[in-house]
């Protein structure tokens, strides 16, 4: 999975560790388990060329989950899917292995395995991290079978954060959800605060509003911020920004390594996105 170019960090996770070189997406800094108040958020594992990586996603039909462009790009073979709200609390992860990492899952292996398969489709007009006035870092999983037993979330209407552009900003506070790393510090060695790939389940908190572009929503991601929770951190990537019930963002990247600073989302509610989207919703 590429890096992010010159400060960021994207916020993927390889299964196996923290791609803290620059793996797109994060984890929830701060927060608490998310239990059942965001079923409709699941983790999405896949394989691309230097590996396999987990991201988030969220149901916005019965048929197509929402994520980053960067959890998409590249992918080989399906896209495995799940909406467990605990993995795993300590390692192994219980996901299979696929036969031939080269070529990715296949269907097969994962329905066998218990789980939802799904391809995935990247934004043609994603930039991969070189153009902020295009970053367009969107993509979606479309299901080989409808879900059932899940309502799907709702996607906010053209332009919604439009409103919610400075002053405002810095006084508006928005729930982000994932299945990112916890930082917290470690039991043994250094005890400086860091990523832990493990527990494996969904997070959530609230984050302040701090910059607002045509395509990008930052957010304050410090925990210690009395206006909010925390931010993402590494596997968060592609989970859903939610603003009075309705998606408008996705996660994107952060700007550190230990997920203690801002955190950079794409904006769904944009016409460059929604009109894509509309083919698949």
């Amino acid at each position: 999975m590429k890096a992010f170019r010159r400060t960021l960090v994207a916020a993927t996770l390889a299964l196996v560790g923290i791609a803290t070189a620059a793996a797109p997406a994060a984890a929830i800094t701060g927060g608490e388990p998310d239990g059942n108040r965001h079923p409709n958020v699941g983790l999405i594992l896949f394989y691309q060329p230097d590996g396999r990586f987990r991201c988030s996603a969220t149901l916005v039909s019965p048929t197509v989950l929402i994520t980053a462009a960067h959890c998409t790009t590249g992918t080989l073979g399906s896209t495995l899917v799940t909406f467990d709200s605990v993995i795993a609390e300590q390692p192994p992860s219980p996901f299979p292995a696929a036969a031939d990492p080269s070529a990715g899952y296949t269907p097969e292996e994962i329905t066998a395995a218990g789980y939802l398969s799904g391809t995935a489709y990247t934004h043609p007009e994603y930039s991969d991290f070189t153009d902020l006035a295009n970053w367009n870092d969107v993509g979606v999983i479309v299901l080989d079978e409808p879900v059932t037993g899940i309502t799907p979330a709702t996607l906010a209407p053209t332009n919604y954060l439009d409103q919610f552009a400075q002053p405002v900003l810095n006084s508006t506070t928005f729930d982000v959800v994932g299945y990112g790393t916890e930082v917290r510090k470690p039991e043994t060695g250094p005890q400086k605060p860091q990523p832990m790939s493990y527990p494996l389940i969904r997070r959530y908190t609230t984050s302040p509003g701090q910059k607002l572009t045509p395509q990008i929503l930052q957010l304050n991601g410090n925990p210690n911020d009395t206006r909010g929770g925390g931010g993402t951190c590494f596997g968060d990537s592609g989970g859903p920004v939610f603003r009075n019930g309705y998606i408008v963002a996705v996660t994107s990247y952060g700007y550190t390594d230990n997920c203690r600073y801002l955190g950079g989302y794409q904006r769904v509610e944009i016409p460059v996105v929604q009109h894509w989207l509309a083919d698949f919703v």
